[in-house]
């Protein structure tokens, strides 16, 4: 007898008073540590602007309102294989098209909440100036660990989420479907176009990864050559949250998990570092704290940053297969570690690829209408083929 299809129930989070209770105190009781001076964000995050963050947090920050506007979304939970995943599952807005399903797939350190702005921009592109007819079925799961799904132990990594996601599509109705995403969402992405080519029709993403490459690189182009030059400079600099994510994630997630202020001040810095701007006339306060109190009412900053670890140990050959679904990539102006030309082509069947000039890593959330505009140009002509 076949399988029965899991059970797909509707999903509302809200968070009792005595949690947020807890949360204040702690807020308003935190040890600050000394303060550099004039450092700004050159040691890591700002003081002056964690300080000011956390008292708009405390005595201004409305979570139950920020509830209210995640739960406009369509949000549901299943099991897959055991394991409980969250998920938006929005329709597009006129149900006689024939519409194309789309799984978005967010990276770290966020959650769904990197595609909330970007919803019905493809649900109801008709509603916001675009063609209706480049409406999508939009599904946002959040990455087992991350969020209000599961947390998993242990840690799965990108190619198991993929496979994950596969079932999630299964269960939702769709045979044939495309996926996009960025950071971790490219490589969970990049392993479903690469173990389900058959029912991905094509492939979005906003980055190529890092490099990894196993052939002569006197072969590589100067510009391919400069970028490995340049991510080495990157890790360097900037990548000592990585290491620690990759190599002792337990370590720091005892102290992020207990400390709002500790889980602020490490996702704060990234939303600084990897944006396209000053972190202030990207984001509101709001929206800071929506995507920090995710993680600190699931406490999943510490299952999130397993992820780094479980991806570490991925054998060398599936980081070098080559993807030969139809690619596309968006290399936003402001984001990091910026690949050439000639490394995508290289490493995927890229048929298009522009460099939007607005919008860092974090392009869904900061400049929502380019990112729906750059999903909706890439997959007009795979529409057909997908159904």
């Amino acid at each position: 007898m076949p399988a029965e299809s899991p059970i797909i129930r509707s999903f509302d989070a809200r968070a009792p008073r005595e949690q947020l209770d807890d949360l204040r105190r702690r807020l308003r009781s935190t040890r600050w540590p000394d303060s550099p001076g004039d450092a700004g964000w050159s040691l890591g995050t700002d003081p002056r602007f964690l300080k000011e963050l956390v008292a708009y947090w405390i005595d201004e920050f409305d979570w139950p309102a920020a509830e209210q506007r995640l739960a406009r979304l369509p949000r549901f939970t299943t099991k897959i294989d055991g394991l409980g995943i969250h998920f938006v599952h929005a329709r597009a807005a006129d149900a006689g098209r024939r519409v194309l399903p789309i799984i978005l797939n967010h990276g770290w350190p966020d959650s769904f909440w990197r595609y909330t702005k970007v919803v019905e921009l493809l649900t109801d592109p008709g509603a916001h100036g675009a063609d209706p007819a480049d409406a999508f079925d939009v599904v946002v799961p959040d990455i087992p660990g991350f969020g209000y799904s599961d947390h998993p132990s242990p840690a799965l990594n990108s190619r198991q989420v993929a496979a994950v996601f596969a079932r999630l599509m299964s269960t939702l109705g769709y045979d044939r479907f495309v996926t996009a995403g960025g950071d971790i969402g490219s490589h969970v992405s990049r392993y479903l176009a690469l173990d389900f080519a058959d029912r991905v029709r094509a492939v979005h993403r906003m980055d190529a990864g890092l490099p990894a490459y196993d052939g002569d690189v006197s072969q590589l182009s100067p510009a391919e050559r400069a970028w490995f030059e340049a991510v080495a400079a990157w890790n360097q600099a900037e990548g000592a949250y990585g290491a620690i994510q990759r190599t002792k994630p337990e370590t720091i997630a005892a102290a992020l998990n207990d400390s709002p202020v500790g889980l602020a001040a490490w996702i704060v810095e990234k939303l600084q570092s990897w944006s396209d701007g000053d972190i202030g006339s990207v984001y509101t306060k709001d929206e800071i704290l929506t995507d920090v109190m995710i993680f600190w009412l699931t406490q999943s900053i510490g299952s999130s940053m397993r992820m780094y670890n479980a991806n570490a140990a991925l054998p060398r050959e599936q980081l070098t297969r080559r993807v030969e679904v139809p690619s596309g990539f968006s290399i936003f102006a402001g984001d990091i570690v910026r690949p050439p030309r000639e490394w995508i082509e290289r490493t995927a069947n890229a048929v298009r690829i522009t460099e939007p000039e607005r919008g860092g890593h974090f392009a869904p959330f900061e400049q929502p209408e380019l990112y729906a505009r750059e999903l909706r140009d890439f997959f007009r002509p795979f529409r057909d083929a997908a159904m």
